[in-house]
């Protein structure tokens, strides 16, 4: 087994260094954030940072990279206080992955990468049509990483909006029926394949199979 030490990730060249820190965390999910500017102007990018951080309220949040340059996604949810979150269809991914592009403050992603801008009960900020699960959130919080220069966005979910095949009885997501794609690293695409599932664990027991 290879033995990689915090010299050697230093010492790597830049971009076998992000390839190998990109997919240290494993498969992650795939989303599209959709916002909008105070003047209407919509933008689009694909992230692969939004992570859970809490149920009551339901907090989301999701990391911005450093704001060294103009970053449209961070400066519209900052002067619009809302955002949206949507999963990537897997028939898209080459679609969603080309959002990535520098592509100019007037130029939309949405329109330059084949998405539609869809506004729903009158939240500011744009939903993907095209996402099988979709959701709004109001910016409630903001924690910079002063590390590294990164930014912690955290919102509070306000809509959420799924097809009712991939809400289970109990609450948990169907995410195999949305056919929604994940990402590992920094470009390569995955479906999910379901393994297994478990019953709440208690110590004592061993794993349960769920009923």
């Amino acid at each position: 087994m290879r033995h990689i030490t915090a010299a050697d990730i230093k010492a790597f060249d830049k971009l076998f260094r992000l390839n190998l820190v990109n997919g240290l965390p494993g498969y992650k999910p795939a989303n599209l954030i959709g916002t909008a500017a105070p003047d209407g102007a919509t933008n689009l990018a694909i992230f692969s940072s939004v992570l859970h951080l809490g149920s009551d309220p339901a907090l989301l949040g999701m990391v911005t990279r450093p704001t060294t340059v103009p970053r449209h996604t961070y400066e519209n949810i900052r002067a619009t206080g809302c955002f949206t979150i949507n999963h990537v269809p897997a028939s898209l991914v080459g679609e969603a992955h080309y959002t990535s592009a520098n592509f100019a403050r007037e130029e939309s992603e949405f329109a330059q990468c084949g998405f539609t801008a869809s506004y729903r009960h009158n939240f500011p900020a744009p939903y993907v049509a095209e996402s099988p699960i979709s959701i709004g959130l109001r910016l409630v919080d903001e924690l910079p990483i002063e590390r590294n220069g990164t930014v912690l966005l955290i919102g509070e979910v306000a809509h959420v909006y799924l097809p009712e095949a991939a809400l289970n009885p109990d609450g948990t997501l169907n995410l195999p029926a949305t056919d929604a794609a994940c990402i590992s690293g920094l470009d390569a695409y995955h479906r999910v394949t379901p393994l297994a599932e478990f019953a709440y664990a208690r110590a004592g027991q061993g794993p349960q199979p769920k009923s």
